[in-house]
Formats: C-alpha cells, structure tokens, sequence
C-alpha cells in the first residue's frame, strides 16, 4: 500500500480522486492549501505527493520548492496535477521541484502508473 499526501482544493476533485485511490489500495491522506501540504508532509511520511498547482495559502510550486528545500522531506516523490496544460508548464513543474506532471482531467491509470514507477512497484 502506497501512502498518498493528495493536495487539491477543489472538494469534488479531492473526494473523487481520494475514493479512487482508495479502491484502488492505496492510503491517502488529504491536503487542501500548500501550507497544509507542507505540514502534512512533514508529519505524515508520505510515499507520495500528488500536488495540485493552483492552489490557495501557498501554490503548488512554491510548496513544491519549500518541501525541496526541507532536509526531512527533499527526498519526496512529487507529482505535479493541474489543469494548466500550456507549453511549458511541464518543464517549470519539474523545475519547481516535482518528479512528473500529469493534466487533469486524470487518468487514473496513468497516474497509477506514474505513481508506481516512483515508488518502484
């Protein structure tokens, strides 16, 4: 079981996709601004970060750079979900910090994939 830190703000993204993970045998734990993510992060120990770019408090690439800046969790797995799909944002996503980029809308067994690859199963 792969433990999940999912930062998203939007309550009907956030329950559908933590319901998916869930059946698909993964723990998630729920975020929903970048400060909360980065406290999450810290105090959970998550396999995995599913960071939602656009977000309120900090956004999701500052969040990503403070967790990289962080010893105690610069070592996270950091997939970036957004709906900006313009050139480009691939590439400052990964400069930020995040391992992969996915758009929304998911596709959960791509993201599936994407997490698996990460986590090495």
């Amino acid at each position: 079981m792969v433990r999940i830190l999912l930062v998203e703000d939007n309550e009907m993204n956030r329950d559908m996709l933590s319901r998916r993970l869930v059946r698909a045998g993964h723990e998630v734990v729920i975020a929903v601004d970048g400060q909360e993510a980065i406290d999450k992060a810290l105090a959970e120990a998550p396999d995995v970060v599913l960071m939602d770019l656009s977000l309120p408090v900090i956004d999701g690439w500052e969040a990503t750079r403070r967790l990289r800046a962080d010893p105690a969790t610069a070592g996270l797995r950091i997939i970036a979900l957004t709906s900006h799909a313009m050139a480009g944002d691939r590439e400052k996503a990964l400069a930020a910090g995040c391992d992969d980029y996915d758009t929304k809308p998911l596709d959960l067994p791509r993201l599936l994939g994407k997490i698996g690859a990460l986590v090495g199963r």
